[in-house]
């Protein structure tokens, strides 16, 4: 992979110095924030505080320079002094603590000394562990039985594949071509996951003394997540329809009796319903989902339901946010929620009669590579809750933080204080702009490189979320650190289908994606422009998945960007509907046609459509692992420019699935090679060479 980096870097021309260096002298870059400053970023994640409230345990991530990789220790904090520890260290990364019921052992994921997925148990009187059950497959979502006996998680178990022939037998020694793949299901492949093993994802039971799991669902259609009904009976998650995979979002909630395994649904409308949580006195469930409506983006409702399915009801209806985790209070009288709202992360607290009031805010700092909203946290039993979560913040990623009446609220740790304040970081600034389009609010954050001055000299970079139904914000993110350093002012947005500001809001763009988001993105250009913070020769624009769409959709419709860089695109909707692994909900959901029925409803929203009017120098980057938006739609981009005569280049990175940075090296290739090729066409660089040639 480094290789691949530092051939990019030679070809598009970066150097190791500012975007805005002058080709004498050397620059300072002790305080710049370089590509290898990627590799001392720690972060916060699964702060899960006790349920005494008296301790937290985390994962802690660092980056494995030698590995390539983001790796996973746990530590432990004391919440009265502050005081942390390692807990779990070395070896394989550690993930998903659950703290067992009585607050003595702590559960967790990790892998043998051999690589196999294991379920460790940790005693915290002692610091010993060991290990629950070596897995074929990881175990996910693992959950304590109330009385702390039995431990449920679910895990993928294989299937018998598709054949219509026997092979003959070949005899030793011989040298045969694999076996062929038969494929009889519509999703057949899958984003990080590549080319799927027959078989589905069921739920397990297990011994806390250890032992062998016993698996409790069987059949072909995945049941997972699951919850605790009291000692004997788990709540599951999954769609058992015959047409399952052609209706993406439907699935219900059953509730499986262990003593033999029967399964009853609770629920029953058309459209999602999933993540129960079980009430402190087990007469309640609440969970989320919405009535299927048939559109782009429907926001999670929450529901509320006797144990035995019975009275579901909606509460806080007029609540015009989408609700993300949830989590009872241990009084029962009242759930906390986590909820985008309007570029932040708040905790909400949420009564059984519907009330909502903020009980934490400033969560996130778990997205390190872009500023996504990501975030995490964790509720005491106690009748005087202690909340630990993640807090973020525009100049440092995710530290562990705590709150509660009983509690000083505070941060608690400090992971990046040996690192970033000896840099000279960005600083970033909230702009709210009316789009041109309609007049509506579009909320922005600008990244001004360290000693920036409003001179109109910069250049700019317009840095696009995916999604499109997601929400970005003002948290730390290591590419827009890496663009900041090297001289550029970088901007991203909220542009309508942003999650965050209400259903509304999102459902802007159903069936009109791309749309008028382009003009809400060129509103904050223009605001940009208009306070002299860039020279309007030198702008600059990116973005990946569903930014990358509006990359494409952007050079096919203005040619006031200096060049682009469209990463990880959707081209054509028509070759997306029939060949990615979302393919079943862009049909269904997105487009709503059928493409050999209506083949212009694709065309027309696809940047393939408006190729003929490029003229911008644009670079094309794809996964080549990346089955969400196919190496192949980038593919058609960057041919079509070609045949078309515009200047272009495509970069496949080996190895990565759609979230190429999942890895630091992938993460510096990425932003180091957008920067190389908008470096080449940057005016006022190529002034400097002319001057140096002369």
């Amino acid at each position: 992979m480094m290789r691949i980096l530092l051939a990019g870097l030679c070809l598009l021309g970066l150097g190791t110095g500012s975007a805005l260096a002058q080709d004498t002298g050397e620059e300072d870059t002790s305080r710049s924030f370089t590509a290898d400053r990627v590799f001392d970023i720690e972060y916060a994640t699964s702060p899960q505080i006790s349920p005494d409230g008296s301790k937290i345990v985390y994962v802690r991530h660092s980056m494995d320079r030698l590995k390539d990789q983001d790796r996973g220790d746990l530590w432990i904090i004391d919440v009265a002094s502050g005081e942390q520890r390692p807990l779990v260290t070395g070896g394989a990364s550690a993930s998903s603590p659950v703290w067992s019921p009585d607050g003595t052992k702590l559960l967790y994921s990790t892998a043998s000394d051999d690589g196999k997925p294991e379920l460790r148990l940790l005693y915290l009187d002692s610091g010993q562990s060991f290990s629950l059950a070596q897995l074929q497959y990881g175990a996910s979502g693992p959950k304590w039985s109330p009385d702390g006996s039995m431990i449920a998680f679910s895990m993928f178990v294989d299937g018998e594949a598709a054949s219509f022939a026997s092979a003959p037998e070949k005899r030793e020694g011989a040298e045969w071509n694999e076996p062929v793949r038969v494929i009889d299901d519509l999703t057949f492949r899958f984003d990080g996951q590549g080319y799927l093993k027959e078989g589905s994802t069921q739920t397990f039971v297990l011994s806390a003394s250890g032992g062998s799991p016993r698996q409790i669902t069987d059949g072909e259609a995945d049941l997972t997540s699951p919850v605790w009904l009291g000692n004997d009976t788990l709540l599951v998650s999954g769609n058992t329809a015959e047409d399952r995979d052609l209706d993406p979002i439907e699935s219900e909630i059953y509730a499986i009796d262990l003593s033999d395994k029967s399964m009853r649904a609770l629920t029953s409308r058309d459209g999602p319903d999933y993540g129960p949580v079980v009430s402190p006195n087990g007469r309640m469930i609440a969970f989320r989902g919405h009535d299927d409506n048939v559109l782009a983006y429907e926001q999670d409702n929450l529901y509320l339901m006797n144990a035995d399915g019975s009275n579901v009801r909606e509460i806080a209806a007029d609540f015009d946010k989408s609700f993300g985790q949830i989590v009872w209070a241990a009084d029962g009288d009242s759930l906390y929620a986590l909820i985008e709202n309007a570029g932040e992360i708040d905790l909400y607290e949420v009564t059984t009669g519907g009330q909502t009031s903020v009980a934490v805010s400033g969560l996130g700092g778990t997205s390190i590579g872009r500023p996504y909203a990501g975030a995490d946290f964790s509720v005491s039993r106690t009748s005087r809750p202690v909340i630990a979560y993640t807090a973020g913040s525009p100049d440092k990623p995710a530290d562990v933080a705590v709150s509660g009446p009983s509690v000083n609220d505070r941060v608690l740790t400090a992971l990046n204080d040996d690192v970033l304040p000896y840099l000279d970081m960005a600083s970033v600034e909230e702009i709210k702009v009316s789009s041109s389009a309609d007049g509506r609010e579009i909320e922005a954050w600008v990244a001004l490189p360290h000693g920036f001055e409003a001179d109109g000299s910069y250049p700019m970079i317009l840095e696009i979320h995916g999604g499109p139904f997601s929400m970005y914000g003002p948290f730390f993110a290591s590419e827009i650190q890496r663009y900041a350093a090297e001289g550029y002012v970088t901007v991203w947005a909220n542009p309508r289908g942003s999650t965050g500001y209400g259903e509304e809001f999102a459902q802007l763009i159903d069936q009109a994606y791309p749309g008028n988001d382009h003009d809400d993105l060129m509103s904050v250009v223009d605001e940009l422009v208009a306070r002299d913070y860039v020279d309007p020769e030198r702008l600059f624009i990116t973005g990946g998945s569903g930014g990358g769409v509006l990359t494409a959709w952007a050079v096919g419709k203005t040619d006031r960007f200096a060049a682009a860089a469209t990463i990880k695109p959707v081209i054509n909707w028509f070759s997306m509907a029939l060949s990615a692994d979302i393919a079943s909900f862009v049909w269904r959901h997105w487009i709503r046609e059928d493409p050999w029925e209506n083949p212009q409803a694709y065309f027309e929203r696809s940047p393939i459509s408006l190729v003929g009017n490029v003229t911008t120098p644009t670079l094309v980057m794809v996964g080549e692992e990346d089955w969400r938006t196919p190496a192949w739609e980038a593919e058609q981009f960057y041919t079509a420019l070609k045949f078309r005569g515009v200047d272009t280049a495509l970069i496949r990175v080996p190895g990565s699935p759609h979230y190429i940075a999942s890895r630091p090296s992938r993460l510096i290739a990425k932003t180091d090679n957008i920067m190389g090729w908008f470096a080449k066409y940057d005016p006022a660089k190529q002034d400097d060479a002319e001057e140096s040639e002369d």
